[in-house]
Order: structure tokens, then C-alpha cells, then sequence
């Protein structure tokens, strides 16, 4: 959070002489006395660089303050502590029945509004912009943009050559000041919480599996996709390592949906045609796993990832009630399609 400046020229120690009647008065000077009820806390916002006089003026024009002046030597009397770094910018939630000394030691100690603000596992980037944007934090494409530069220098732990930060944002509720927040910022608190969440269960596999980070993250971001019932989680992800070891394409709509920026419903289910669409993410299209991974994925997929159900099911069908229809043979998969598709009919 970046300091407002102060503009304080001219500071002596002459306050420090300040009669201790009037000291009492400035450190007592809120607003006016309002018929009760009716003195609601105000939010303000105090932007960066802007100076003390200036935040003593916005805070009398909202009616918290009624002297400006005992604000100035309030102002001075902080800077001459010596603590902090000043006057810090982001929005406050202030009441008229603060003290102007209580509201100055808030603005001082950056105490800031901070609002709740819940990433749902399974979302990808863009949803993330979207909703960072909605909110009123920062731009969309300020957050993607962000989002493509690697803080390798902080996160040594990411892997190599990465062309985002897909996967390796971790969902979760975090709380972020409602004003003066960066896409940076942010990206860092999430990053953080990967390390502090998912990498131990990595670093602590014992041979559980031979994926690296990277791609154990994309098999549980795929997981995560395709998984509606937390039982199922292991089992989707064990038909998706048997076609791994097997060399069979993973056949996962997740990621035809994500190279095209898509969603499909039960209405609208992908075409031929979109699934033949070539991308390096179309995994029906191609063997492995795609390049990174196309979500992130929660703690639930990133456990069945690294430790699938042992099973020789190689195909597995939605019913569209969240639950699937796992089967060992091709001959066995098209005949609960043609089951599924029957009973949709219906």
C-alpha cells in the first residue's frame, strides 16, 4: 500500500508547546453534534500522494472533522513520532463519534476497509479478471496481463517456461483492502497460499506418482472440471492415468471448452466440429496431458491427482446429474451414451 505523502514544510517543535487545554480540544475536534441516529460511518477514500492538508479538507467536507487546523498539527504531531511512513492511501469506513485523533491514527496505521472476496475452485483466468473487474478493483485485462508475468524471482517453485499462471492461482476466500489494490498484489497473495496449501503435498508425494508439479497441477485442474461428486474424484482421475500410461488420448470436453473460451450446457454440448477444432490444448485431439493447466484446481483434485484409484475403467459418461457412467471398454462407453441419450429423449 502505498504511502499518501505528506507536504508538512515549515514542521518545528512549537506543538509540542501547545497549551494542554487547546491540545485537548484539537484531539477532541470530530464533527458536530447531530440529532442521534443519525451520525452513520462514512467511507473515504484517500488516494495516493495525496498531502495531509488535503485529507483534512476531504475529511471536514464529509463531515468527520469540524477543524482542519487541529487536523494540520495532529498531522504534525505524527510526523514528528517518527513512526510509519505516513498517511496511507485506500478506503475507511470512519464514524462522526471518532475522534479526530482516532480517525488520524487510523488513516496512519493504513487501516483500511477490507472486503471478502471468494475465488471458487475450478475457475480459470478469465473468470478471475471477470470478477476482480466486476468488483471494482482493477481491470480485466490489467489482472491477465499480470498474470502472464512469472515471479520466478519470488516463486522460484513455479516451473519453467510457464506462459501464465493458469492452475497455480489457489482458490480460496482471501480479504483485499477495497481501495488501492493491485493485480500484483493480489496474484502474490494467491501464490502464496499455493505454497503454503498445495506445494507441501507435492514435495511430501513419497513416489505417490511421477508427474511433475506442472503437470500433476493440469491432471488435477482436468479433474476438477470434469468432477461433480467428491466420491468420483479419484476414479476420474484414475481413468485419466490409465490413459496416460496407455498413450490414449485424455478425451476431455474441459479442455476443448478452454482452448475455444467456451462453456458447454446440457442444451448446448460441444459439436463435432468444436471438438475437432486443433488447438495444443484438445486433448481429444492429442495424447498427454495439454500444456498447463486450464484451471485451478482445489485441494479435493489435487489429492485424487496424485493419488488416482487404481482401475482398469478407461471411459467414463455424464448423466448430467453430476454423477458418471464408468466403463472399461470402448463397446461398453457407447452404450451408455446411447443409454444417456435415450433417457434425455425421453
Amino acid at each position: 500500500m502505498k504511502s499518501a505523502r505528506l507536504y508538512l514544510a515549515g514542521l518545528g517543535l512549537a506543538v509540542v508547546a501547545v497549551p494542554l487545554g487547546a491540545w485537548i480540544w484539537w484531539s477532541q475536534a470530530s464533527a458536530p453534534p447531530q440529532p442521534t441516529g443519525s451520525r452513520q460511518p462514512v467511507e473515504v477514500q484517500i488516494g495516493s500522494g495525496t498531502s495531509a492538508n488535503q485529507i483534512g479538507h476531504e475529511l471536514e467536507r464529509a463531515g468527520l472533522i469540524r477543524s482542519t487546523t487541529a487536523w494540520k498539527l495532529w498531522s504534525r504531531w505524527l510526523m514528528l513520532q517518527g513512526q510509519g511512513e505516513g498517511f496511507q492511501a485506500g478506503v475507511y469506513r470512519l464514524s462522526p463519534d471518532q475522534s479526530l485523533g482516532a480517525i488520524a491514527q487510523t488513516i496512519w496505521a493504513g487501516d483500511v476497509v477490507q472486503a471478502s472476496l471468494t475465488i471458487p475452485e475450478g475457475w480459470n483466468l478469465r473468470q478471475m479478471a471477470k470478477s476482480f473487474e466486476a468488483k471494482g478493483y482493477f481491470k480485466a485485462e490489467d489482472f491477465l496481463r499480470a498474470a502472464s508475468d512469472i515471479p520466478y524471482d519470488r516463486y522460484a517453485w513455479l516451473p519453467p517456461n510457464l506462459p501464465h499462471l493458469e492452475g497455480f492461482l489457489f482458490p480460496d476466500t482471501y480479504q483485499f483492502p477495497t481501495g488501492g489494490v493491485t493485480p500484483e498484489a493480489v496474484i502474490g497473495h494467491m501464490l502464496d497460499r499455493f505454497e503454503q496449501a498445495v506445494l507441501p503435498l507435492h514435495q511430501n508425494r513419497q513416489s505417490q506418482t511421477q508427474l511433475t508439479l506442472r503437470e500433476w497441477v493440469t491432471l488435477a485442474s482436468i479433474v476438477e472440471k470434469e468432477a461433480v461428486i467428491p466420491a468420483e474424484r479419484p476414479r476420474i482421475a484414475g481413468v485419466f492415468s490409465q490413459r496416460l500410461q496407455q498413450g490414449i488420448p485424455l478425451g476431455a470436453d474441459p479442455t476443448v471448452e478452454y482452448s475455444l473460451g467456451i462453456q458447454q450446457t446440457p442444451d448446448k454440448p460441444l459439436t463435432l466440429v468444436q471438438v475437432n477444432t486443433p488447438s495444443v490444448y484438445n486433448t481429444y485431439l492429442n495424447a498427454g496431458l495439454p500444456p498447463t493447466p486450464i484451471a485451478s484446481p482445489g485441494i479435493a483434485s489435487l489429492k485424487a491427482a496424485l493419488a488416482p484409484e487404481r482401475t482398469d475403467y478407461l471411459y467414463f459418461m455424464a448423466r448430467y446429474d453430476g454423477t458418471h457412467i464408468f466403463s472399461r471398454t470402448l463397446e461398453e462407453h457407447q452404450t451408455a451414451q446411447a443409454r444417456v441419450q435415450d433417457g434425455r429423449a425421453q
